[in-house]
């Protein structure tokens, strides 16, 4: 069996579980599976028991899910055909990042590996998608950046913008519109008291853009040295 074998909504299982785990030490369960894929939960643990037989899944009941080594091949193909496409429809179909992710979702079932080499070739391998997340080798190896949230980060602190989440297509707009985007640099300070905000300047800008838990937990950062 290869991952081609497996049905599209299968591929997507096994997506959105690396996905999960890729930045968070949380556990994977087919509830926050559920969640994420915008299913029934008695769907997805169906499904969950189907990719268990097929040798793909470890699933404990009532335990969190994980990859077998075959599942994460499979999950790593999926991923970097996705990281890829998103690429390829911003570098060369000029796609704002907000717009590539359904888009990908639905090409990514649909390539061969030959022309997932071509785009990988033509984009001269790159090794970050529009939103900083890694793109897998053909190989398979994968280099995720220490990062933390920006919700977590300290006030006082600068820091470079590593990841954006995808999930928020509203929220990647305002992102854009204020300079937050993948390798900016930003500083941080303290919101006003009881706000749950940030205050944060992008690229030595003297505009200050409020951030709320939102936002804060949808951005990665490293520190500068």
């Amino acid at each position: 069996m290869s991952v081609t074998q497996l049905s599209d909504s299968a591929q997507n299982y096994l997506k959105i579980i690396f996905s999960l785990n890729e930045w968070s030490d949380e556990p994977v369960t087919p509830t926050v599976i559920a969640e994420k894929a915008g299913m029934k939960l008695s769907t997805v643990s169906g499904a969950m028991a189907k990719l268990r037989q097929q040798g793909l899944l470890d699933h404990a009941p009532y335990g969190a899910v994980s990859l077998t080594p075959l599942g994460r091949e499979y999950a790593v193909t999926m991923v970097r055909r996705h990281r890829l496409i998103e690429t390829f429809l911003v570098q060369m179909l000029g796609y704002r990042w907000d717009q590539v992710h359904d888009e990908a979702e639905q090409l990514e079932h649909a390539v061969s590996e030959f022309m997932i080499q071509r785009i990988d070739e033509l984009l001269g391998h790159p090794t970050r998608d529009p939103h900083g997340d890694p793109i897998p080798t053909a190989e398979g190896a994968i280099s995720i950046p220490v990062a933390i949230l920006l919700a977590e980060a300290q006030p006082g602190q600068k820091v470079t913008v590593e990841r954006i989440s995808d999930s928020d297509s509203e929220l990647l707009q305002y992102f854009s519109e204020n300079g937050i985007t993948v390798g900016a640099q930003l500083a941080i300070a303290t919101g006003a008291p009881f706000s749950d905000t940030l205050e944060v300047t992008a690229n030595g800008s003297e505009s200050v853009i409020r951030l709320g838990t939102r936002a804060t937990e949808a951005v990665w950062v490293s520190a500068l040295p």
